[in-house]
């Protein structure tokens, strides 16, 4: 039973479906994981250092993409059912979901004609936008226009650089980035990343640490007041500790958690409360091991 079979006899239905290359087209027949959306939606081509080899995201963002895309593509489909009381297919491709998370990439090529090579974990857009190291560990600095590189430049004690030919545009500044990196290298490498960052930060530079994942986990930010982790309990699997929701709303409904239900915990509870099924018709269900 798919949508079209499933549509005739409930036109507003709204059905979604993930798979690797999507419903249509040439490759819509073939297999894929989230391994094979990064390297076909060119993500592990862009990923990695300079003469490495192509890398995977740690994440499986193709997967993740793709729910997140299912997701918005459902809300609207139903936002439109409202408006027309019509459903639809929502046909979402792994690779679809890559190719459309590249950012400015394709048209980086379609302007120059220079395919988009693996950087590390500089930006092809703007300098210094990278990690450095620090006396302990690494960090970044987001300088996306000017100002922020002048300011920069007077928090490392180095305004004499400003006056300097190879930094004087973003442009320059992408072309001798080897040299500009050096440069806040030898001054960080005596300093915490830390005191670098809050440095940077107090004078209204974007910075941060590189933190691993134990880091995020008590981070008074993240997981004190942003909540993005919870405990919840389960009747099998006691105290979990699993990560919160991105959605926080000013009336506070996305605060609520619960556990996943067992297998069919909830069945009798949809069936009469959204289809309006009798108990007796539920019992019947039961009975035939429908349900």
């Amino acid at each position: 039973l798919g949508y079209t079979d499933l549509e005739k006899i409930h036109p507003g239905l709204i059905y979604g479906a993930v798979s690797g290359f999507g419903q249509t087209g040439p490759y819509s027949q073939k297999p894929g994981y989230d391994i094979v959306g990064q390297a076909v939606g060119g993500l592990m081509s862009t990923t990695g250092w300079p003469g490495g080899e192509p890398t995977r995201t740690g994440p499986a963002m193709a997967d993740l993409l793709s729910g997140l895309n299912l997701t918005v593509g459902v809300l609207s489909a139903y936002i439109r059912r409202q408006q027309t009381g019509h459903g639809d297919k929502v046909d979402i491709a792994l690779v679809d979901s890559v190719v459309a998370g590249l950012d400015f990439l394709p048209q980086w090529y379609f302007t120059t004609g220079k395919v988009p090579e693996r950087n590390g974990n500089m930006y092809n857009a703007a300098y210094p936008y990278d990690t450095f190291k620090a006396q302990d560990e690494t960090f970044v600095i987001a300088c996306g226009n000017d100002k922020l590189f002048h300011i920069l430049l007077e928090v490392m004690g180095r305004t004499d650089a400003a006056g300097d030919p190879r930094f004087q545009t973003n442009d320059l500044r992408l072309q001798n980035h080897v040299i500009l990196k050096q440069m806040i290298e030898e001054w960080a490498a005596d300093k915490k990343a830390d005191e670098v960052v809050k440095a940077l930060n107090d004078s209204g530079c974007p910075a941060c640490v590189v933190f691993d994942i134990a880091r995020i986990t008590k981070d008074p930010h993240i997981a004190g007041d942003r909540k993005m982790f919870v405990d919840i309990e389960g009747p099998k699997t006691g105290m979990m500790h699993l990560t919160g929701t991105v959605f926080k709303f000013a009336n506070g409904h996305a605060d609520i958690y619960k556990r996943a239900p067992e297998l069919g915990e909830e069945t009798e509870e949809y069936l009469t409360s959204m289809l309006h099924y009798t108990p007796e018709e539920v019992a019947a269900l039961r009975k035939d091991k429908i349900i």
